[in-house]
Formats: structure tokens, sequence, C-alpha cells
């Protein structure tokens, strides 16, 4: 009997693939075909016999994610009647393909927490968008060329912009009043520069031949949930103002009876007013102007008298001390009649300045 035997060559198996993409957090392009190819040689009684292939090829899936993060970690100080307050946010996309990205600038609801904390309390008005202009001007600062815009176009990947979201503050706001901003972006398809994109849809059910599209994003602040192709970050305002607070007073310092042992408010006696402004506020008060019209059954007293202000007739920017006015004030201010007028340059917060001057009982 005649036995046939048949014998297996070694089977080397090599497969060549396509060379790695470079490292980066959005990861190979969307759309991007991979194609790698199997090789398979064999000998057969260690004769070659030739080489087989086979290949594949995928399109990569789109994977849309992006990051909105508020720059900086503290409030933006501001004053009452304030134009063009700016807060700061950046966005990152991370997907892995460019995007647009349209832009809503949000405020919160009254009563709510801000984001470095206080209550919102008031609405900051004319809110707007500006995309920072790397190519002129100051980078990472907003300046006049800066584009207004209401979406980011053309964003590249792994490449974080800086957006400023501009708002005008009311007057009258008390010191500490807040008030919350939230930037939000949102994933559009590329389109073409210059025009904002559509808006996308993620891909359900089973993978397919053509590029697909996985949101990736993680949850921003409240509202803005996982996987939506959005994201945001919240800032605030925090009013920093003056807070003034006037106090008038006088005393008796002298009467031509009984000089100024136990001086009484008689004719002919010398009366001393002080005008005291407290800033219990967190900014300081400049300019603070005041003015008193001198009745008119007093005479006001200017210099020559022995019962004059030793520093002038008005004596400005003087201090208090444990409620008592010291005399320790700067020559300034003037007298028309009847109105005793003088400006201080400056009440710091949490200071008190003064201004004092005298007068005569008619």
């Amino acid at each position: 009997m005649t036995s046939k035997l048949t014998y297996w060559g070694v089977i080397g198996l090599a497969a060549a693939s396509a060379a790695a993409s470079p490292a980066h957090a959005a990861g190979t392009t969307a759309g991007a075909s991979i194609q790698n190819t199997a090789t398979v040689t064999y000998q057969v009684g260690g004769v070659s016999q030739g080489s087989q292939t086979a290949s594949d090829t995928f399109i990569v899936d789109r994977k849309i994610n992006l990051l909105v993060e508020e720059v900086g970690t503290v409030t933006t100080n501001v004053f009452p009647g304030q134009t063009n307050a700016i807060t700061t946010f950046q966005l990152t996309n991370s997907s892995n393909e460019v995007l647009d990205f349209a832009l809503v600038a949000s405020q919160s609801a009254n009563g709510v927490i801000a984001a470095h904390g206080g209550t919102d309390s008031f609405d900051v008005t004319t809110v707007r968008i500006y995309r920072d202009n790397t190519a002129t001007g100051t980078v990472g600062s907003w300046d006049a060329g800066d584009a207004l815009v209401t979406y980011a176009d053309e964003v590249a990947t792994d490449t974080p912009i800086r957006l400023f979201v501009l708002a005008n503050v009311p007057t009258g706001l008390a010191n500490g009043a807040v008030a919350g901003v939230t930037l939000r972006a949102t994933a559009r398809e590329g389109g073409t520069a210059g025009s904002q994109g559509a808006a996308i849809t993620e891909t359900t059910g089973a993978n397919t031949a053509a590029k697909d599209t996985v949101f990736a994003d993680a949850a921003g602040v409240t509202g803005d949930a996982a996987r939506d192709a959005s994201h945001s970050d919240n800032d605030d305002y925090t009013v920093q103002t003056a807070t003034l607070g006037v106090t008038k007073t006088s005393r008796v310092i002298w009467d031509p009876i009984n000089t100024t042992t136990n001086p009484k408010l008689i004719p002919g006696a010398v009366v001393e007013y002080c005008i005291a402004v407290a800033n219990t506020g967190s900014a300081d008060a400049t300019t603070v102007a005041i003015n008193d019209p001198v009745p008119g059954q007093l005479t006001f007293l200017g210099t020559g008298n022995p019962n004059s202000l030793t520093n002038g007739p008005i004596a400005l920017n003087g201090t208090v001390t444990g409620g008592t006015c010291n005399a320790d004030g700067a020559a300034g201010g003037s007298y028309t009649a009847p109105n005793v007028t003088g400006t201080i340059a400056t009440v710091a917060a949490g200071a008190t300045r003064t201004l004092i001057f005298r007068a005569t009982v008619n």
C-alpha cells in the first residue's frame, strides 16, 4: 500500500499597517481612511510557494468633544455704570475634526448661587461675545481688533481659543451685588469658512461603513448634559463700589460771656460744623463734593478772627476718631454766600474724611 504523505510548510504571517498618526488629544482625523494589508507566505517541502495578501479598510468615525472653561478663578470686579465689563473664557475643540461652535451667553436667574460665591441679584445689559484676534492687538486680552461673534468659525482641533463676554453694568447697584453669566458652545458641522455649519446629529444603531458621529463631551454647568455636543461654564460680575454715609455735627466752642469755659449758643457764639463722609464700601470714592448752605441766622467765620480755624476758614480731608472730628484737615474749599463747598479727592474704602468750618450766631 502506498502511503501519501502531505506536508504543511511553516506559514509566516507579516502585517503591514499604515503609519501611526501623531499623538494628540483629538486623535486621528475623522473621515480618514485606514487600510492595512496582511501577507501570508509559506513553504512546501522547504520550497517557497509564493504569498497571499488580504487588505481591510475602514473610515475613522467622528468624536465630538469640547470644553468651555472660565479663564481665572475669581469674580470680575465691576462698578455701577461700567461699560464693557469683561469675563473671559476658553474654548477647546477636542473633537477629531475642525468644527464651528454656536455661542450663547446667558445670565443666571436672580437668587441662584454664583460661580464665585454670593447670590445673583441683578442682570447686566447689552451682553455680547468677542473672539480674540491672535493676529492683531493684545493676544489674550479684549481690544478693538477682536471680532464680535455669535459662533466660533473653523476651530482647529486641540487649539484653545479665547472668548470674551462683555456687558454693561447698571447704575445704582449696592456694593457686593452679583450677576452670573454662562457661556455655552455647541458643535456645528464645519461647513465653509465664514458661515456657520449645520447642527450635528449623533449616529444611532450599529457602526456603519460611513463616517459615524459619537458625542463624547462631559456635562458642563447646570442644564448642560453629558454627550449633547455642548459644553458651558460660569463666571460672574461682583460690584465693588463706595457706600457713603454722611454725618453732620456741631459744637459751640466760644461765646462772648463764658468764652471757652462751658460756652453757650447765645448771639455772638462761635459754632463749629463738621461734615463727616464715611465710606463703608469696597471701592474708593473719588471727587467727593460737599456743599453746605450756611443758615441766615449764622455768619460764616473767615480768616482774621481769633476763633477761626488754625488751618484756614475751611478744613478739608480731616479724620475722625471715636466719632469725634479731628482738627487735622488741610486748608481748602471755598465760601460763596451762603454756600460752603469743598471737594475731597478720595475717600478710601473703610475711611472717613471731613469738611470743617465755623460760623457765629447772629
